[in-house]
């Protein structure tokens, strides 16, 4: 088979990428940070004159090409200055996150035998220096506050007066060790070049039209694939502006303040912006629903022409006032500005992605894996099916193996490009498992390539189980049609050899209460016996029966159980990119849901 065409080599290395770009958008704004009450806003130009004395004071403490720098930090303008000023010195980075618990930290340090590391806080950096001594590699920790245990960062920024030049990378030179967040056993690192990495960034700049005037809210780690080259290193070549979050619960409130024109997320925040509007159209007057709901049938049959390539003058004047009496009302609480909302890290509800795209928000889905750099396929505004989650990049392939899941139309998504990591540190068994003889990657992921060369992620192929029936089932996409419901924070589905399938739902109390509240129901004031109480539970059985009333008989779920703590990345139920550990939280709640096989409701 032939080769795809490969994207134009705008850029060369992460390196040439940040030089570009520093000199080319000086005075634009890059980072925007939240002050009291005001949105401060640093220049690429600020941000460059801080990053190339980072640089040069790596340069001055002994960071040299081949060597690899540790970052345990949230977002923060320092992040990526540490990072781009690494790669400036041939470096690698390995980054972690704040709320990754001490034994990943020394684990990962010592397997990537990191020699520097960069502490967000006095209490990590004193963490780190504890077991500093057990780590032969690790030779400096640099604090990015205050602390007189460790050099800070404005200690290594002065260390930076004398001026020291960049190294060039080469396209096959390591930039990042990226590790898994590892749901069975330790993490592994993942191999990124320049040469990885780069190619994603010049393949979106061919397939999506972004441009320097536009801004994001971003509040995905950098610490993974996704966030680090989608958000930073994508809108950092572009010469766009990113305001950081500090607090994922404020983001509605950001967005009115920010504007921004683009939002890289995950399908959870986009399933809350879904059920925001949803339960805010539910408050208002019988006359506005009626509009909204009139709004809403003729932007559909407005995408069901375009699907066909087809128009109707009565439709698109209809969308004119439509837009202008409604939707532009809904976007005004988005900033107004939004024109894309980029969806990746797990699959998208058709029904969520419909809606946002009617609103009049461009709804771009793609998918990609930490070891794909990590786009792999994209929707673009010239090539778009809500469902899908896009073309492959331009100079990647994909190939469904058919064989491997036993499946005549679904098969194992398997990867060949320049995307492709280079391998897993130090585990070349482990390496050689994923690819196949001839150089592609096998993903793990189930899906189909449609005629129009359209991908669909259907599944995993880890977390697909079998029914007692012998029917299979792929639970991500079950858990993602529950979690529409206003009263599901998040939901995890279970039947592996068993007669059928249960749930466990992480309740919305607060809106349980809401509606408790409108229907003039009296419910105890704890939470457990809350959620024990026969009208909370009816309550729930109706919505997953809304929920699921698309899905295949056997998929259905007969008994579940709910639950008042959500899953977050703290309590170890989700890994970073917000998906569920599902091991952890089997080893907490499995006898509960096999309790659940003798009472199905």
């Amino acid at each position: 088979m032939d080769s795809p065409a490969q994207p134009a080599q705008k850029f060369k290395s992460l390196v040439d990428l940040y030089e570009v770009s520093a000199k080319k958008y000086a005075t634009r704004p890059l980072f925007g940070q939240k002050k009291g009450d005001i949105w401060v806003w640093q220049t690429y130009r600020e941000f460059a004159e801080q990053c190339d004395a980072a640089r040069s004071g790596l340069a001055a403490i002994g960071l040299q090409r081949g060597d690899r720098l540790a970052i345990i930090s949230n977002n923060r303008p320092e992040w990526a200055m540490a990072a781009y000023a690494s790669h400036g010195r041939g470096a690698a980075i390995v980054p972690m996150y704040e709320q990754q618990n001490e034994k990943e930290w020394k684990y990962i340090l010592n397997d990537s035998g990191s020699k520097v590391v960069l502490a967000a806080t006095p209490q990590i950096a004193e963490r780190v220096l504890e077991f500093k001594k057990d780590l032969s590699g690790l030779e400096h920790v640099i604090c990015l506050q205050h602390t007189d245990k460790t050099l800070t960062w404005a200690g290594l920024l002065e260390k930076g007066k004398v001026p020291t030049a960049s190294i060039a990378p080469a396209l096959d030179d390591i930039a990042n060790v990226l590790y898994t967040s590892g749901t069975t056993g330790n993490p592994k690192g993942v191999i990124l070049t320049h040469g990885n990495i780069v190619s994603n960034i010049n393949a979106i700049h061919e397939m999506v039209p972004m441009r320097e005037q536009d801004c994001s809210l971003s509040f995905l780690p950098w610490a993974h694939a996704f966030g680090q080259t989608a958000e930073l290193h994508t809108l950092f070549s572009l010469g766009a502006a990113m305001a950081l979050v500090d607090q994922i619960e404020k983001i509605q409130q950001y967005m009115g303040e920010v504007k921004p024109t683009v939002l890289v997320s995950v399908p959870r925040i986009f399933n809350r912006i879904y059920t925001g509007v949803q339960q805010r159209m539910q408050k208002e007057s019988a006359v506005k629903r009626a509009l909204f709901s009139s709004a809403m049938k003729n932007a559909a049959k407005r995408q069901e022409l375009m699907k066909r390539y087809q128009t109707s003058a009565v439709v698109e004047l209809k969308h004119k006032l439509f837009d202008k009496l409604v939707f532009s009302k809904v976007r005004d609480r988005f900033g107004g500005r939004l024109r894309y909302a980029v969806s990746g890290g797990a699959a998208m509800s058709r029904e969520v992605a419909e809606f946002i795209d009617r609103l009049g928000i461009m709804v771009l889905e793609g998918f990609g894996l930490t070891e794909t750099s990590p786009v792999v396929s994209v929707n673009t505004p010239d090539a778009r099916k809500i469902g899908s989650v896009g073309r492959p990049l331009k100079g990647v392939r994909v190939v469904i193996d058919k064989e491997a899941s036993g499946d005549s139309v679904h098969g194992e998504v398997v990867i060949y490009g320049p995307n492709v990591m280079k391998g897993y540190y130090k585990l070349d068994q482990e390496t050689a498992q994923v690819f196949t003889k001839d150089g592609g990657f096998r993903t793990g992921d189930l899906g189909y390539l449609d005629e129009g060369g359209f991908l669909f992620i259907t599944g995993r192929i880890k977390e697909q189980y079998k029914l007692e029936n012998g029917k299979y089932v792929a639970p991500a996409p079950l858990e993602e049609q529950l979690k529409l419901s206003p009263y599901v924070l998040n939901a995890m589905v279970y039947g592996d050899n068993k007669l059928y399938n249960v749930a466990l739902l992480v309740a919305n109390v607060d809106a349980v209460k809401a509606w408790a509240s409108e229907n003039g129901k009296s419910l105890p004031a704890e939470t457990d016996l809350l959620l024990a109480h026969a009208d909370v539970r009816a309550l729930f059985k109706g919505e997953i029966e809304r929920c699921s009333a698309e899905w295949k008989g056997f998929e259905a779920v007969k008994g579940f159980m709910l639950i008042g703590e959500d899953f977050t990345t703290t309590n170890g139920m989700l890994t970073p990119k917000m998906s569920l550990k599902r091991r952890v939280i089997m080893e907490r709640y499995k006898p509960m849901l096999d309790a659940l096989y003798g009472q199905k409701s």
